[in-house]
């Protein structure tokens, strides 16, 4: 068997997130009837992380194994598999990787984008969340450096998730403006289930003077979702880069 990583992108307006399910359309699910289907062989993709319903992804590594030893090399059936796939899926490119090579474990770095229109645009409707209101990017801001020196976020994980620790370390956070977009910036080695929605809901209701930084610093140690602030809509996310060591491989 032959593992290979594919890297692509898609729009997660009409998908229940990544990760198979029953029952709901997944980005993976279509990834993997679709390669079957091609290879004539049963593929099943393990995925760099779950994305939410209606998140989005501009970069995204998924892995899988395979019978056949030139998919790499092939660009017919890249060129191929493209056009058999939806047009809000998009296989960018298809690499050979050492056969112990993950696509989830191996990350070292993700970053995701958060994008706010500050003026209504419909043509942005699916990709943006409009939030004509005005924040204190500032403040916002300041309370990005009390998140970057915290390891421990959980008060923005969602409840009742499985998972060993709440520990993430932060290399970015904050948030840009430019023309009428605010977008917000975060990287870190590991993110837990909806853990940047509920930063950029907490910090939106610091920007409107909802709470006070002291009362976000106090949010941050409580460890307590129900402290913290409603989830950002899904559709204003982005997964926009995922690291790895190989030297040969992004």
């Amino acid at each position: 068997m032959y593992r290979y990583f594919i890297e692509l992108s898609f729009l997660g307006t009409h998908y229940c997130g990544w990760q198979i399910q029953p029952n709901a359309e997944t980005v993976q699910g279509v990834i993997d009837r679709s390669l079957s289907l091609l290879l004539g062989e049963t593929i099943e993709t393990t995925g760099c992380g779950r994305t939410d319903t209606g998140v989005h992804a501009r970069y995204f590594v998924a892995h899988f194994d395979s019978k056949q030893f030139d998919l790499h090399t092939n660009r017919a059936f890249l060129k191929k598999w493209n056009l058999f796939l939806p047009p809000d899926i998009r296989i960018i490119s298809v690499k050979m990787v050492n056969s112990a090579a993950h696509a989830r474990f191996d990350a070292t770095l993700r970053s995701y984008e958060y994008h706010i229109n500050c003026q209504k645009d419909p043509f942005r409707l699916q990709t943006s969340y409009y939030f004509g209101r005005e924040l204190n990017v500032q403040l916002m801001n300041d309370a990005c450096r009390v998140l970057l020196k915290n390891d421990d976020f959980s008060s923005f994980c969602r409840t009742h998730t499985d998972v060993k620790t709440h520990i993430c370390h932060l290399q970015r956070i904050e948030w840009v403006e430019q023309g009428e977009s605010l977008i917000f910036y975060i990287s870190a080695d590991r993110f837990l289930r909806n853990m940047v929605r509920a930063i950029v809901g907490t910090l939106l209701n610091l920007g409107l003077g909802k709470i006070n930084l002291e009362e976000f610093e106090e949010i941050v140690r409580k460890k307590d979702r129900c402290k913290a602030g409603q989830s950002a809509p899904a559709k204003g996310l982005f997964l926009t880069d995922v690291q790895y060591p190989y030297p040969d491989f992004k």
